[in-house]
């Protein structure tokens, strides 16, 4: 399947440490080889830089590993094909306008696409599972509120359209309109609290520390969210299967653990997601 990772804070921040260290497990430490996605959101703005090589080969992963680009709220995708081919229209995270913002959308799992509720507004450009479910969940967002809502007042009604599409297979996602990040838990989810007083942290996938107190001040807060923990010396909280969690401005500020849910391991497939 694929891995997520996505960043909150409360300050413009460079991610760049975290980016590299999940770069290496699209070919290298991983087997994630089949495109990467990152979205950057700024003052209203999105930044979008997609490529269908693996991100241990990609010039464009390359590239923003030295370019520093800050924002408060970032998702980023790297993908094992299961269900559509590999190509740019198949990459993650997806986007979409609701209510005068860009949402984005990224996924780590498996499900029937066919079992995938069908969506009443928007319709998938590529042909993922994963383009799919988001959106259906969109689309029931926009018949169920109106655009004076923000995406933490609608917190609980995500958790129970997660938990809906729980029941159909796989379906780790994480979902944002810039302003906060709602992340769902079915089977691998962990994330990990940044703030003073910082220490040093290091990698798992490839040899590189940095020194937090050195590049942030006092009220800095994030937290990054990743499939597997990016580091090997930071306490990073697993989520539980069922748990739905919304971070805004760095703080995890609403969850819910939900009910738990066993996945049974699928036969093995030549088509995927």
């Amino acid at each position: 399947m694929c891995e997520l990772m996505a960043l909150s804070a409360n300050v413009p921040t460079d991610i760049r440490f975290s980016f590299s260290g999940l770069c290496p497990r699209g070919g290298v430490t991983g087997p994630h080889r089949d495109g990467f996605g990152i979205c950057f959101y700024e003052h209203g703005g999105l930044r979008e830089f997609k490529d269908y090589l693996p991100s241990c080969q990609s010039a464009i992963a390359e590239f923003l590993k030295s370019y520093a680009i800050r924002s408060k709220t970032i998702l980023s995708h790297i993908r094992q094909a299961n269900v559509g081919g590999v190509s740019l229209e198949n990459t993650h995270p997806f986007q979409r306008e609701l209510w005068g913002k860009v949402w984005t959308f990224a996924h780590n799992g498996q499900m029937p696409i066919e079992q995938v509720p069908q969506p009443s507004y928007y319709q998938p450009v590529g042909t993922t599972d994963s383009e799919k479910i988001f959106c259906w969940i969109l689309s029931e967002l926009r018949s169920a509120f109106n655009a004076d809502v923000c995406i933490s007042q609608v917190s609980a009604y995500l958790h129970s359209l997660c938990n809906r599409l729980n029941a159909l297979g796989i379906n780790n996602i994480l979902l944002s309109d810039g302003d906060a990040i709602f992340a769902f838990c079915s089977t691998k989810l962990h994330w990990v609290a940044r703030k003073a007083p910082f220490g040093e942290a290091q990698l798992r996938d490839c040899d590189l520390s940095i020194d937090f107190a050195s590049v942030n001040s006092d009220d800095h807060v994030s937290v990054v969210i990743a499939t597997e923990p990016l580091t090997k010396n930071e306490q990073w909280l697993a989520m539980k299967s069922g748990e739905g969690r919304m971070f805004v401005n760095g703080e995890s500020s609403w969850h819910d653990f939900g009910p738990e849910i066993i996945h049974k391991k699928s036969e093995p497939t030549k088509i995927a997601s």
